[in-house]
């Protein structure tokens, strides 16, 4: 009877949730178990797999809890349907101890952002975030948990960036103004205040669930990073750290008393489920790959069917097809679309311009967030590659304020930046030899460019005569874009700010690029998008001696601070340049004394065949699609005038005599001139004529008279693998011309 009344009250209290299910089973009640993830992006299926080892390990230890460092409600399609709701639903299935807020938590506005905080069982908490004026933060700064008898605080933290990676229109009044503040100045004193709080307040051990970044994360340039953020704290003992996707299964780091902190993350998308034990004092964190764990909870897999479901009618609508991979990443998964222009970019750049019928299309790397590969293309790919919910907006600019947007856009390159401008109808130079001169206020927002700018030669089509025509800094001109560019001057574009804007009807931009797709397109995304449209030219410094005069001016040709109108090379650098063969490395320099490259003989031969476009050639591990001189090697080396080795071209190293004599002799085979004026030339009465490799080339080349001998004390040297100067290489062309070609 007694045992027949004790199964009744237990199952009594194992139904109104008094004892939990695991209450006898429980082999340890001294250590704690702490799971956590960091920047899930709506991958759903993890949740699954996180519950089933919560419930796993919880038939073990009797205090497991889970934490997550934010982003999570956005990524894919599936967080956009339903704007979050779905991901909310899975947590409180799984459910959450402490949950911090990432800068993507902010992507559906803050209105919406409220509406999920009431969903969630379990409330975020954020130390960072408030109302400027107002003494108490936004959110609740931090969570205390108590394990049996051990108190646990989790402190959320969010990065200072989230005022310009999400929507910062959201956190301004209507006239401009912030209204809320994440501290990036004062970052680590509101931190270590809650910390001090939180130990005041009982806590035994303090966690910060931080959503800040690793250091290797480029953004942090004027911001504390993770690493600079625990070195000026006392008190924490772990952080679990998000926002850069890093992989950190325990990292030791030293406090600002010396005290050790243990750093970890877990990477991205549910790569990995961290396991955080708290024994006897110490801390332990181990990661544990999520695809090598098969466990399940059928709960959590109910209602992910169930998403699936409700959202498959919509996102599996078939648009069209692709004929070619749409890219945001090589094939080693390197990411592309922050720092290099892509054949993806060039698709929704035109698609946003298309639909507004706007002068040139914008689009930011970083809203470009994924693949399309080669077959179907459905609503839900789309929506994957635009995944923010934003409208495509048109609005007319100063051709000024495009070259300010431009220029910050370019300030960070070749480091990975988020407004990396994929870009349509309009293109433009970037002098990589000046360093940027973008001046940013305290909320890494635009104030000016102290300095020259690193942009230069920008073009816009005139859509009237299909020709790209020098812009017009005075000038107004329609741009296409979204909502978060044009509108909410996001990524910090505040030169912004002067634009008037055309239309903003509410077309999800998703919208626009299926209208493109469909209907530009005919549902095929074809061959014309194999390739990526080369709108950017990274010229490492050659700008062109126009550029330099004052406005109204001519500039003679050897207008360059380091050129003597009566040297010796005078004919050949004039020429070269008045043909537009060789241009400056700076606003005032030519550098006639700098090594000729590979690059540059390439480009120089390039320029003479009119910059022919070469649609297949083989492709190098050291040359990319963004550098000035990539159409010219890829042409060098698909006629054969130019070669690699090994998988590699070496643009930057210096060419030699013999070798451009042997470069300008495969040329004139390429074109089909006859190479044997000159081989009667003997050049055995040359000092080190037995030097010379490349001996039919050299001999031609002597022959012709295109090169000569060097007196040396009476001696006469060919020098033939002597490195050759820019000079002499323009004289050297000169004579090409002039006694080859003509």
């Amino acid at each position: 009877m007694k045992k027949s009344v004790a199964a009744v009250i237990l199952c009594v209290l194992l139904v109104i949730g008094i004892f939990p299910i695991n209450a006898f089973a429980v082999q340890n009640t001294e250590d704690i178990i702490i799971l956590y993830e960091n920047d899930v992006h709506c991958a759903i299926d993890g949740y699954t797999k996180l519950s089933a080892m919560k419930k796993e390990l919880q038939e073990t230890y009797a205090y497991v809890g889970v934490v997550s460092g934010g982003d999570y409600i956005q990524g894919t399609s599936i967080g956009v349907i339903s704007l979050g709701q779905y991901i909310v639903d899975l947590m409180n299935l799984v459910g959450y101890d402490a949950v911090a807020l990432g800068n993507h938590e902010f992507d559906y506005r803050m209105e919406r952002l409220a509406e999920l905080v009431d969903m969630m069982n379990t409330k975020p908490v954020c130390c960072n975030f408030q109302k400027i004026g107002e003494a108490e933060s936004y959110f609740e700064p931090y969570t205390i948990v108590s394990y049996g008898d051990v108190d646990v605080a989790y402190i959320g933290i969010t990065t200072p960036s989230t005022v310009t990676s999400s929507s910062p229109a959201q956190f301004k009044d209507s006239e401009g103004e912030y209204l809320f503040t994440f501290h990036p100045n004062d970052l680590h004193d509101v931190v270590q205040e809650n910390i001090d709080a939180a130990r005041a307040d009982g806590a035994e051990y303090v966690v910060a669930i931080s959503h800040i970044g690793y250091a290797d994360d480029e953004e942090y340039e004027g911001l504390e990073d993770i690493e600079t953020l625990i070195s000026k704290l006392d008190g924490l003992d772990v952080v679990l750290d998000a926002h850069s996707h890093s992989v950190i299964e325990g990292k030791i780091l030293t406090d600002k008393s010396g005290e050790d902190v243990l750093l970890s993350s877990t990477g991205t998308k549910f790569e990995h489920i961290g396991k955080l034990t708290i024994a006897d004092g110490e801390f332990k964190t181990e990661l544990i790959k999520t695809a090598d764990y098969q466990n399940t909870d059928p709960i959590v897999d109910t209602y992910i069917e169930q998403i699936y479901t409700e959202y498959a009618e919509l996102g599996e609508r078939k648009v069209g097809v692709s004929e070619v991979n749409l890219i945001t990443k090589d094939e080693n998964g390197k990411r592309l679309v922050r720092n290099n222009e892509t054949n993806l970019g060039d698709l929704c750049a035109e698609a946003f311009r298309s639909a507004v019928d706007a002068d040139i299309g914008y689009i930011n790397g970083g809203g470009l967030r994924a693949d399309v590969l080669i077959g179907d293309v459905t609503f839900n790919d789309l929506l994957s590659i635009l995944p923010f919910n934003n409208t495509v907006v048109s609005a007319e600019v100063s051709g000024q304020v495009i070259k300010d947007m431009m220029e910050m856009a370019m300030m960070l390159w070749p480091e990975e930046n988020g407004s990396f401008p994929h870009l349509s109808n309009i293109t433009f130079s970037v002098n990589t030899d000046i360093a940027s001169s973008v001046v940013l206020d305290e909320f890494e927002e635009f104030v000016c460019v102290d300095g020259p700018y690193r942009v230069y030669d920008i073009k816009i089509l005139n859509r009237e005569t299909g020709e790209y025509e020098p812009i017009d800094l005075s000038a107004t001109y329609t741009i296409a874009s979204h909502n978060y560019a044009l509108v909410e001057h996001g990524s910090g574009m505040k030169m912004l700010e002067e634009a008037v804007i055309v239309q903003n009807e509410g077309m999800l931009d998703v919208e626009a690029l299926e209208q493109y797709v469909t209907e530009k397109l005919g549902g095929v995304i074809g061959e014309e998008y194999k390739d990526v449209t080369t709108n950017i030219t990274f010229t490492n410094g050659y700008v062109l001696a126009d550029d330099n005069c004052p406005e109204g001016e001519e500039c003679s040709a050897l207008s360059y601070d380091d050129l003597n109108n009566a040297a010796w090379y005078y004919d050949g650098v004039h020429y070269c340049i008045e043909e537009g063969l060789m241009q400056g490395v700076a606003d005032d320099r030519f550098a006639p004394d700098m090594m000729t490259s590979r690059a540059m003989v390439a480009t120089i031969l390039w320029r003479m065949e009119g910059e022919p476009t070469v649609a297949v050639a083989e492709d190098f591990n050291d040359v990319y699609g963004n550098q000035w001189h990539y159409g010219a090697i890829r042409w060098a080396t698909a006629n054969g005038i130019m070669d690699g080795e090994e998988g590699y071209f070496y643009p930057d190293e210096a060419v030699t005599r013999e070798q451009l004599a042997d470069i300008l002799w495969r040329y004139c085979s390429y074109k089909g001139i006859d190479v044997s004026v000159g081989e009667e030339t003997n050049i055995l009465s040359y000092e080190d004529a037995f030097n010379v490799s490349e001996f039919s080339a050299m001999q031609w080349a002597c022959g012709t008279g295109i090169i000569e001998g060097v007196a040396k004390d009476g001696t006469v040297y060919l020098e033939p693998a002597v490195g050759i100067v820019r000079s002499q290489s323009a004289v050297i062309i000169y004579r090409f011309c002039d006694l080859v070609l003509n």
